[in-house]
């Protein structure tokens, strides 16, 4: 059993944590670590020396940035966030690649890693949705290959050996069953030290939560539940009859579970993101957790990201005022 199990056994209270993706609102367009150059405009550059301060600047710019956003998290008692995929340019680009940027910015690297341990703060990543585990394209599995180990790298450079990447299966060419039998046999394949930075999330379109709750029992992996893409897609079971099984999946790890919520654009099938969260249907699932009281962390997708975070935190202190509050977004059901 996980060590937040245990931990669980003294106490009443299961504590839930918000987390945010990549882009800091409040801070402002100016900061991102996101910022990028596009193939073209990148091969229109006369020398590969140039070429290479072009990237060279982009990063530390990025790295930069995301120090400014680490500390932003830091003063905000915000514990949980998204590193962006786009922190190294054109890094999984097939004509470019890999251009010795580890050697290059391995201070930053260690700086941005001593911080987060210094925070205690939990970070992890997802990886694109070209990156196709399952695809039946060789090539296309190579490439997602290639993807993983440079954000696992990232990881290793940060010092973080707590970081995950969120997946999706992928593909379902042949039907379902084809699909999963593939990501199986690619995973398995796949080096031991990706695999294991690997958590599995639920699609609002192919594979469902309980599809993926399977897949991760036979793979032995963490699942990552996705609350939105649950109500767009399933089989017509209730998350509540799903949730102890998809936490247990966590039992081996040394983070406890997480999540995905976001809220609707518009109806309640309806696969867009809403810029905020819609509070009363965030205390309703949270009120069906604590039937399992499991500590567990929520990362929020809407478009307003942290602004969304502090817009929530106020919808629920008024709907449910007899939460305890630990900090700014961390909270006692």
């Amino acid at each position: 059993m996980g060590m937040f199990v245990h931990i669980l056994s003294s106490r009443k209270n299961m504590i839930v944590r918000l987390g945010y993706v990549s882009i800091s609102m409040r801070l402002g367009k100016k900061v991102t670590s996101s910022s990028t150059v596009t193939f073209t405009n990148y091969n229109k550059i006369a020398t590969e020396k140039s070429k290479l301060e072009k990237l060279k600047t982009i990063t530390l710019s990025n790295l930069n940035d995301l120090e400014i956003i680490l500390k932003y998290n830091a003063e905000n008692n915000i514990h949980f966030y998204r590193i962006t995929s786009a922190l190294i340019p054109l890094v999984t680009h097939p004509q470019v690649g890999y251009f010795g940027h580890r050697e290059i910015f391995k201070k930053d690297f260690e700086h941005l890693g001593k911080l987060i341990k210094e925070y205690k703060m939990r970070v992890d990543t997802h990886p694109d949705q070209f990156n196709v585990l399952n695809s039946i394209n060789h090539e296309v599995v190579e490439n997602t290959k290639k993807n993983l180990m440079r954000q696992l790298e990232w990881f290793d450079d940060l010092n973080y050996p707590d970081g995950k990447m969120v997946l999706h299966v992928g593909g379902a060419t042949g039907g379902k069953e084809d699909g999963i039998k593939r990501f199986i046999y690619n995973f398995r394949e796949f080096p031991k030290e990706i695999t294991s930075r690997l958590i599995i999330e639920n699609d609002d379109k192919t594979y469902t939560a309980r599809d993926v709750l399977n897949l991760c029992k036979i793979l032995e992996i963490p699942m990552v539940l996705d609350v939105h893409h649950h109500n767009c897609n399933n089989y017509g079971e209730l998350i509540e009859d799903l949730l102890e099984e998809i936490f247990n999946t966590w039992n081996k790890e040394k983070l406890h579970p997480k999540i995905h919520f976001s809220s609707p654009k518009e109806h309640v099938k309806d696969k867009k993101h809403s810029d905020y969260i819609n509070a009363n249907d965030f205390v309703e699932f949270l009120e069906k957790a604590k039937n399992i009281d499991r500590d567990f962390d929520v990362m929020l997708e809407c478009k307003q990201k942290d602004e969304a975070l502090y817009l929530l935190t106020k919808d629920i202190k008024i709907i449910r005022p007899h939460y305890k509050w630990i900090d700014d977004s961390s909270f006692e059901v």
